[in-house]
């Protein structure tokens, strides 16, 4: 892995406290990043992701906010800026799952999947743009699902969060490329994490059936993308990579 990549860039990854989140944390701070780690209740998990990143010698440190929350967004932006400057790459990694039959799941719970996933994002990119407008560049991915391109029977709340997200990636890179500005989402498959290990050995079998590579991935596999989109991939916007193993093809 190239070192240095992110030299001077202060990235903030949102949900970072653990699974997909924590590894690109860790991966933006390999490449030379200063990371701030979002978390919402897990702070432990936070401060372990940051101790790991200040032992390879880059700065970081944990901010907590519900980022469905506009106001603990702007709070946390805030201290991001206080201690850190101006965020220069945003990584909307939060999110939450709740599954269920459609008639089953309850109208709250599908709200808190579309909060966190599509509010989140838009009150933290709407926070951390201006600056990015007034310095000429920045970064932002969107972590999606693969579930947002292709559905998942048993998760109309999380597959609808996750394709307006998409929506979200396409038209606001549209908006702000002239301004220097590139948006991107990664959709992952089926990834070895705590939330995929909830699932059931059936539902795990099913996924690997629909797997070409007949193997989950892992957060490396994804975070090493998102790396390339916020350090090399310079006449890459608006578009959906997805990291699934052919899941979604």
């Amino acid at each position: 892995m190239k070192q240095g990549l992110l030299e001077g860039r202060v990235c903030l990854v949102t949900g970072g406290s653990r699974g997909i989140g924590a590894e690109i944390a860790l991966h933006l701070a390999q490449n030379g990043a200063t990371v701030a780690v979002n978390y919402l209740k897990d702070k432990h998990s936070a401060l372990e992701i940051v101790q790991k990143i200040r032992r390879i010698g880059q700065k970081s440190q944990a901010f907590a906010a519900d980022v469905a929350d506009p106001k603990q967004v702007e709070k946390m932006l805030d201290d991001i800026s206080g201690e850190f400057g101006q965020v220069d790459i945003l990584v909307n990694n939060a999110g939450i799952h709740r599954g269920g039959r459609i008639h089953l799941i309850s109208p709250k719970e599908f709200e808190s999947v579309v909060d966190t996933a599509i509010m989140g994002a838009f009150y933290c990119s709407r926070m951390v743009i201006p600056s990015m407008i007034e310095q000429r560049w920045g970064r932002i991915v969107n972590i999606t699902s693969v579930m947002g391109l292709r559905g998942w029977p048993g998760d109309t709340a999380y597959s609808a969060a996750k394709a307006g997200l998409i929506g979200f990636t396409k038209a606001l890179a549209k908006e702000i490329a002239g301004d220097g500005i590139l948006v991107n989402a990664v959709a992952p498959g089926y990834i070895t994490t705590e939330m995929t290990s909830a699932i059931s050995e059936r539902g795990r079998q099913k996924m690997l059936e629909v797997t070409p590579m007949k193997r989950p991935g892992s957060a490396k596999e994804v975070a090493e993308t998102v790396v390339f989109l916020v350090s090399e991939g310079t006449y890459t916007t608006g578009t959906v990579i997805s990291v699934d193993g052919g899941m979604g093809s």
